[in-house]
């Protein structure tokens, strides 16, 4: 079973298998056209495949919902999470009950379909960077899904911020209000107890203050390539450094090449369109 720290993929199976069949509901538990159209000993076989130049990402996801529906399914995976395939790339080929594998259809495609989206679009910014820093991922996922997509990102390249709220302090211009400046909210936040301090800056005048405080990472936000260039070399290597805000896959170049260890990019998970999977189906 695909396994990812905090998150169950066998409630995950069954919860979206339920919401798409109705569990609950009147008149829901079933596929009511599957039930109606396909006989019960019916069996298909089945090639999933890219419709477009695709990084791949979602595949031992898709294989756990036809196994949840039909165990003795017989499935070929013919690529693994991570690859780069071109257009007309066979992903998985299976072969068992054809009820089955209809109502876990939807449910599986549309989950590589967004895994491999945004996995496809990282792999895009990390080329566009040309090794000149590292692509991190945000907190910007969609609500019960961070571990996947986060999972995604990885798959196309990138690197994992911080996975929640708890993993590590991020003080941005709120908390920074709110304490009274940048040095005392991060010095607030070591006598905490906490080791690791992000601190984002929006000025050059405010990191010298972050880091004296002890700042473990500075987050760089919503400056030009020139003016990050110039906080890297404030910075001179003290802790890493961290553009952010507005990047762009036109513009990432310019801001990897200004010196920073990290680039971070919401896009990656708000906004990444699904990738172009179709799964065809024939008698077995």
């Amino acid at each position: 079973m695909f396994s990812l720290p905090g998150f169950d993929t066998a409630a995950f199976v069954a919860a979206t298998l339920a919401e798409d069949l109705g569990a609950g509901l009147p008149g829901g538990g079933h596929d009511v056209t599957s039930e109606a159209v396909i006989p019960a000993d019916a069996r298909f076989a089945g090639v999933m495949a890219s419709r477009e130049a695709i990084t791949v990402a979602g595949l031992p996801l898709a294989e756990a919902f036809f196994r949840h529906l039909d165990p003795q399914v017989v499935i070929e995976r013919l690529v693994e999470d991570g690859a780069e395939v071109a257009a007309g790339t066979e992903l998985l080929r299976l072969s068992g009950l054809a009820r089955a594998m209809l109502t876990a259809e939807r449910s599986a495609l549309n989950t590589v379909q967004h895994l491999s989206g945004i996995a496809t679009l990282t792999r895009a910014h990390v080329t566009a960077m040309q090794g000149k820093a590292t692509l991190l991922d945000t907190r910007k996922t969609i609500p019960g899904l961070r571990a996947l997509e986060k999972y995604a990102t990885r798959m196309g390249g990138a690197k994992n911020h911080r996975m929640g709220l708890w993993d590590a302090a991020m003080i941005k211009d709120n908390h920074v209000a709110v304490a009274g400046g940048v040095g005392e909210a991060v010095a607030r936040a070591r006598a905490a107890g906490v080791a690791q301090v992000i601190c984002e800056v929006d000025r050059l005048d405010q990191i010298e203050p972050a880091i004296v405080a002890g700042a473990s990472h500075l987050l760089l936000d919503n400056l030009a390539p020139d003016t990050l260039r110039e906080a890297v070399a404030m910075v001179a290597g003290r802790v890493p450094t961290e553009a952010s805000g507005g990047v762009r896959l036109d513009t990432i170049a310019a801001i990897a090449a200004s010196g920073v260890t990290y680039v971070s990019v919401g896009r990656l998970t708000q906004s990444a369109p699904a990738a172009d999977i179709g799964l065809d189906f024939s008698l077995a």
